[in-house]
């Protein structure tokens, strides 16, 4: 049986005849796909629906089907990978039937995914990257496509507070809104916030962590976003809560931030710097933070160095990039930030997407309404690979805390007492 790379490198000169695809080769690389996945997981009951009404099932009740509704879906499939599979299922050329996670796992046992694109579609791509670079100028264009959508869209599928990052789930019983809760809590309880210091939020999103802060610890501080609809809906609910004189949230980027804080805090916004501006992101962080004070970057992030996503940095998070530990940890030394503590909450990470995604296929109806069901789909599918990812792939949920500087007067054991 040949190895999925070898799959791949036979399929690919199919993609470049596209006006003369060889339908008889591309059936042999689906089944060869196939074979791939069920030799990965010989328990895996899966099927395969091809064009011209052929079916290769592995197990009496599939799982999950995929269904190549024409030739081209299998073509771009092969040739680009993850990207040809996320157009093509956007688009309808390919159907997935039943467990759509079940299929991504197949697909992460099987490495599918992990070769580099080839360099002709690298050339296609590389305009793509180069205009979403996160320059100051260009940073706000690069989220407006996703947090540029409606708060109305996101309140379909997130909880009350708003709060678009990985949970914490104490015991896998609480509900997204007490678990988004108690993540704000648990890092509280990391930078052992005090009455009357300041906290610095640095991609405070709508602001659920400066507002949990200030009415539970007693903090006083400032959050900042490059999208107005976060900005806007941010101030609002600080205004109806009374605390406006205790918090704020200021439009701007991180890069133009100043003064000087007790604590700081990045929650799920450190994946939207870029790789090449990590090291001004960590100077930044230590120009701002008092000598001695703690901070937690609370980040998406990889064991290792693996290649960007084409489909999610192209369709979902323009300019986006998911660091390895080591990068975050080499250049917090650099600057000055020595590594306190890290802890890993991937599977926290998981089961929240995993309730965003129910959450949002009991409103996929007025989802579609609201934009396409193109977009419904494409939704669909960042999600659950993002699940997936988590589950079974490369994917992590760091929470790394750090002081600026050395600071000898911190409690001795995660159960220090909170205020030492």
């Amino acid at each position: 049986m040949k190895s999925i790379s070898e799959i791949l490198s036979d399929s690919c000169p199919i993609f470049h005849r596209r006006h003369e695809i060889n339908a008889s080769h591309l059936k042999n690389s689906v089944r060869n796909l196939a074979d791939a996945m069920h030799a990965a997981d010989p328990s895996a009951q899966f099927a395969m629906g091809l064009w011209d009404g052929d079916i290769l099932a592995f197990g009496a009740h599939p799982k999950t089907i995929l269904r190549f509704k024409t030739p081209r879906a299998a073509a771009e499939l092969f040739a680009r990978g993850f990207l040809g599979f996320g157009e093509c299922y956007t688009s309808g050329e390919l159907e997935v039937e039943g467990d759509l996670q079940e299929l991504l796992r197949l697909g992460f046992a099987i490495k599918f995914d992990d070769g580099d694109l080839p360099f002709s579609q690298k050339l296609r791509l590389l305009p793509h990257y180069i205009r979403s670079r996160n320059t100051v100028e260009q940073a706000p264009c690069n989220i407006a496509g996703h947090y540029g959508l409606e708060n109305e869209f996101y309140s379909l599928y997130l909880d009350e507070t708003m709060t678009y990052s990985c949970a914490y789930f104490k015991t896998g019983e609480e509900s997204l809104d007490e678990a988004q809760l108690d993540k704000y809590r648990h890092i509280a309880r990391k930078l052992l916030l005090k009455p009357g210091e300041r906290l610095l939020d640095v991609g405070c999103g709508w602001g659920g962590m400066l507002i949990l802060a200030a009415r539970e610890y007693g903090i006083r501080g400032i959050g900042n976003t490059i999208s107005r609809n976060q900005f806007e809906y941010a101030n609002e609910r600080i205004k109806v809560l009374g605390l406006q004189n205790q918090i704020e949230v200021v439009l701007d980027d991180y890069r133009n931030l100043r003064g000087k804080f007790d604590k700081f805090v990045s929650i799920g916004m450190f994946e939207h710097v870029g790789k090449e501006y990590i090291p001004t992101f960590m100077h930044k962080v230590s120009s701002l933070l008092e000598p001695r004070g703690l901070g937690l970057l609370h980040t998406i992030g990889k064991d290792v160095y693996s290649h960007v996503d084409p489909w999610t940095e192209r369709y979902i998070f323009p300019g986006g990039y998911v660091p390895n530990l080591p990068e975050i940890v080499l250049e917090m030394g650099l600057n000055g930030l020595p590594v306190l503590d890290v802890e890993n909450l991937r599977m926290h990470y998981a089961r929240t997407l995993d309730r965003w995604a129910a959450n949002y296929e009991k409103n996929a109806a007025k989802i579609a309404e609201m934009f396409d069901e193109s977009f419904v789909r494409m939704w669909r599918l960042y999600l659950n690979t993002c699940a997936a990812g988590f589950k079974y792939g490369y994917v992590r949920l760091f929470q790394v805390l750090f002081s600026n500087g050395l600071n000898n007067e911190l409690p001795l054991t995660r159960n220090g007492a909170p205020y030492p």
